[in-house]
């Protein structure tokens, strides 16, 4: 123990400032009371492997990192390939409910997959453009 704290529960109050969350927030994401996330923090109790697995599943961080430190605060996430990074982020668009930004987009793709080859060839030609112009080629 460190200063009455293992190193799990200083560990997961660094992931939920991290991720810029609260308490509650970060309660809801993993579904416990604020209560039970706050004795984590403070080490009043320790979460069950099953809570540290949801855990590094819902954030994406590094189960060896949480439980030891290990690597340091930059090994806190794992690190994923392009592919599982998209994928990643699909499923979080897919989850979402009550927010503007992942309805829009699903909308766009909605849309997207019910024009035509050509109307789709147009709009990947003006994409492609825009993605240029924004990297300054």
């Amino acid at each position: 123990m460190e200063g009455g704290e293992h190193v799990i529960n200083k560990n997961l109050k660094k992931l939920r400032k991290r991720l810029e969350l609260t308490q509650q927030e970060f309660a809801n994401c993993i579904g416990v009371k604020r209560n039970t996330v706050a004795t984590y923090e403070t080490g009043k109790s320790n979460p069950s492997d099953a809570a540290v697995t949801l855990i590094c599943r819902t954030f994406n961080v590094n189960e060896d990192w949480l439980r030891t430190g290990a690597g340091g605060d930059e090994n806190m996430f794992v690190k994923l390939s392009e592919d599982e990074e998209l994928a990643m982020y699909t499923q979080m668009l897919l989850d979402s409910t009550d927010d503007v930004v992942a309805d829009m987009i699903k909308e766009i793709i909605v849309i997207y997959e019910k024009l035509d080859n050509d109307s789709k060839q147009a709009l990947k030609n003006v994409a492609r453009k825009l993605l240029d112009k924004m990297n300054g080629k």
